[in-house]
């Protein structure tokens, strides 16, 4: 009978399977900030992102896809903005959006320990994509008393070579190549 009750009980934790969640464009966001030539920090972000997310809490395996559309731009100033949006920077006429698509999630720590560490992924920007890592800063999932279904999110964040995507402009003046992005992340289970 044990061994029945064991095979049942790994038959079914062998068909677990991964939850789908909608990315909430009102708790998801990315935000970017480059020096300015060392003297300030030029900051902006990008809002009423989209996409969707799984995740298996069993098996801690997941997937990500975000869109980023550059028409949700702001920087806090109309003229900086329209700046940005050019083809100087992230000629958003030509490439509308950006997105993100993880690979694979990682972990460290064993058994119920195991925690979100980053998600490897592919960012596409300027009709180029390159991988990157995003470092968890947090991650979790709850009951949400607003949504009626359980969401999970976190605050994600990493530092990427613009030039990499062929955004170059006042590279060769000393501007810095690199630049900071924060993804804060909330998505509700479908």
């Amino acid at each position: 009978m044990k061994k029945l009750v064991l095979l049942s009980f790994v038959a079914l934790t062998g068909m677990a399977h991964a939850d789908i969640y909608e990315i909430d464009p009102l708790h998801t966001n990315a935000r970017f900030a480059i020096d300015h030539f060392n003297t300030s920090t030029n900051v902006g972000g990008i809002y009423g992102l989209t996409g969707e997310m799984e995740f298996d809490k069993v098996k801690r395996t997941g997937k990500i896809d975000i869109e980023l559309p550059l028409a949700n731009l702001q920087s806090g100033s109309d003229e900086f903005s329209k700046h940005l949006l050019s083809a100087d920077l992230f000629d958003a006429k030509k490439y509308p959006t950006m997105r993100f698509e993880s690979t694979k999630f990682n972990y460290i720590g064993t058994g119920t320990a195991r925690k979100l560490s980053s998600v490897d992924g592919k960012l596409s920007l300027l009709g180029q994509t390159h991988p990157v890592r995003l470092y968890a800063n947090k991650f979790n999932c709850y009951d949400s008393p607003m949504a009626k279904t359980e969401v999970c999110g976190g605050d994600f964040g990493t530092t990427i070579d613009r030039t990499k995507w062929g955004m170059d402009y006042l590279v060769d003046a000393g501007m810095a190549k690199n630049v900071r992005i924060d993804i804060q992340v909330e998505a509700a289970k479908k």
